[in-house]
Formats: C-alpha cells, sequence, structure tokens
C-alpha cells in the first residue's frame, strides 16, 4: 500500500500517540512504504509515543509483514533499532529478517557485542545469520561474511548468556568454515537441554548429512521442542531415512511438531512421502488441507528437480556447439 497524503499522516501519528484510544487498526497499512516527508514526520513524533504503543506497533506491524508480502514497513523497523526500549529493539531486529541489505551488518554485530539487554543481542545474533547464509551464495563480500562469522564464533565461545550462545550457533549452522561441526557436536553433547535443541536447528541449516543419524535419533525425543527442530531438520537435509519417524509425527499431539513433519515430508519428497501426504490430504479437516496441499506441490517441485538433475549432461560429453543431448 502506498504511503498516506501528509495531511492524512499527520492524523494517524496523532492517534499514535493518543493512548486514550486503541489504535485503529485498518491504519497499520499506511505505515507501509513510508515515503521520505513521512518517514521524518515519524521520526520527529516518535519521541513523544509512549513506550507501550511503541512496543503494539512494531510486533502489530511485524506480524503483518510475516502475513503479507505485498506490504514494507523496513522504515518504522530501523527507527525501532534507535529505541530506548529494548523490547522495541528487539521486535524490530526479528521484524527486519527478509532485509539483506548490508549496511545491517554492522549495527546487528554492535547490539550483539554491547546492548544491554539479552533480548537484543539474541535477535541481533539470529538476524546474523541471513549474512552467513548471503555469504556462502556468495551475495556478499567474503571479508563482511568473515567479520560475521567471526563474532558469532566469539560469541558462542563466549561468556555471554546461554540465549544468546545457542542464538548465535544456530546461524552460524550455515558456515562451511571447519570449526563450525565441532561447536556443534559439542553442543549436542551438553546437558543443557536448551543448547541441544538448537544444535539440531543448527544441523538442519548445514546442509551436512553427516548429521542424520542423530537427527533421525531426535524425532522420538520426549520434548516437543526437540522433535520440532529434529523434524524441520529432517527436512532441511531432505533425510529420505526419516521418512518412517516423519510418518509418526504426523500424529503428534502437538500441531506445531505435526506441521513440521508435513511440510518437512514434502522437503524430502520420493514415493512413500508423496502416498502419506496424499493420504492425509483426504484424511484433513478444511482448515488444513491448503498446508498438506502446499507440502505436496513442493514435493512435486523438489522431485522435478532431482529428475532434472539426473538429466544432466556431462560437460565432457562430445557434443557440437549449441547442441544439447539428455540422456
Amino acid at each position: 500500500m502506498a504511503a498516506s497524503t501528509e495531511r492524512d499522516f499527520s492524523q494517524i501519528l496523532k492517534h499514535l500517540r493518543d493512548t486514550r484510544q486503541p489504535f485503529p487498526a485498518a491504519e497499520l497499512y499506511h505505515f507501509s512504504d513510508l515515503n521520505k516527508k513521512d518517514s521524518a514526520a515519524l521520526e520527529a513524533a516518535w519521541p513523544d509515543v509512549p513506550v507501550e504503543r511503541r512496543r503494539g506497533l512494531v510486533q502489530d506491524l511485524g506480524e503483518i509483514s510475516e502475513a503479507n508480502f505485498e506490504v514494507t514497513f523496513e522504515a518504522v523497523f530501523r527507527l525501532g533499532l534507535e529505541d530506548e526500549d529494548g523490547e522495541v529493539r528487539a521486535t524490530s531486529i526479528r521484524s527486519l529478517w527478509e532485509v539483506e541489505e548490508p549496511d545491517l551488518i554492522a549495527p546487528l554485530i554492535d547490539f550483539l557485542q554491547h546492548d544491554p539487554d539479552t533480548h537484543v543481542r539474541a535477535a541481533a545474533a539470529s538476524a546474523l545469520g541471513r549474512f552467513v547464509y548471503l555469504g556462502e551464495l556468495e551475495e556478499i563480500p567474503p571479508a563482511q561474511t568473515h567479520r560475521v562469522e567471526d563474532e558469532l564464533l566469539a560469541s558462542i565461545r563466549g561468556p555471554d548468556d546461554l540465549e544468546v550462545r545457542r542464538r548465535a550457533l544456530e546461524a552460524i549452522g550455515f558456515s562451511s568454515r571447519p570449526e563450525v561441526a565441532g561447536l556443534i557436536r559439542e553442543a549436542y553433547n551438553s546437558s543443557e537441554p536448551k543448547l541441544r535443541i538448537s544444535s539440531v536447528f543448527a544441523m538442519g541449516r548445514s546442509a551436512d548429512i553427516q548429521w542424520a543419524s542423530q537427527v533421525c535419533a531426535e524425532l522420538e525425543d520426549g520434548t516437543p521442542e526437540m522433535r520440532f527442530e529434529a523434524a524441520r531438520a529432517a527436512g532441511e537435509l531432505e533425510l529420505a531415512q526419516a521418512v518412517p519417524g516423519l510418518e509418526q509425527l504426523i500424529e503428534d499431539g502437538d500441531p506445531q511438531v505435526r506441521e513440521a513433519a508435513i511440510w518437512s515430508l514434502g522437503q524430502v519428497g520420493g514415493d512413500r512421502a508423496r502416498q502419506v501426504l496424499t493420504d492425509l490430504l483426504e484424511q484433513a479437516d478444511e482448515d488444513e488441507q491448503d498446508f498438506i496441499q502446499e507440502a505436496l506441490d513442493n514435493l512435486a517441485f523438489n522431485d522435478d528437480l532431482h529428475s532434472f538433475s539426473i538429466l544432466a549432461f556431462d560437460e565432457d560429453d562430445d557434443l557440437d556447439d549449441g547442441e544439447i543431448y539428455l540422456n
């Protein structure tokens, strides 16, 4: 949605400051894609907005942006990074999950190193993970990637709160640096349950099937948090041997575990996973049918990709220029 007119936006800011009345939900969309004038007006008004209203605004906008990809509240969230309230800063960091501009790296590292609020440091650690991923794809310069990785490694090995260290471990799971596997293994062997859960999260991000046995074993864990992360990791690693375990989890009493298992079956693919999802679709109620169908569509797409890769020709084949032979 385009930004509002200057007069309309000044009225919206008036409503934002007035805590005697609930903020109109329909006006939240006017914070999308702000122009320079409206961004400046919001920045000028921000100190006069009560903290509870600022917290509510970034929380509501974050939820909308997750559900609606046609809106962008980046200007609000970047303003929230400078807020004096830790909850606003943490929510703003998490809500910038789509933003891949490297100019975010420096402030996120600063938050990780120096912010007094544990939740902000943890959110910053998590957010740095996407820049590790972009580095693996060679979409940002190696120097920036290495800086992010070095800071995450320092955080993992440092004395910070457990929540920060585990989020840093999850973030660096994308990295192909040789020391990362050892850190994941060390965390998995830890007696700290939350650190073990984060290690399985990192296994899924690693694209390394050396973790297959650990991930499959944790599908039967007694805690829903671990079963959830193991199910997700099985899908990300496309572990065919995990299909029986995932099939069991579609009957799990925890709805989040159940959804993770369904989606991961679509990622793993293959005949058995397709049959399980097809049978499930026939039995599902209306509320769940769309999600299962999306998993089936994803399965079909992934299976097509794998079939195409099998047909890929060898570059060393003796072919005439411009000719492609599919055997």
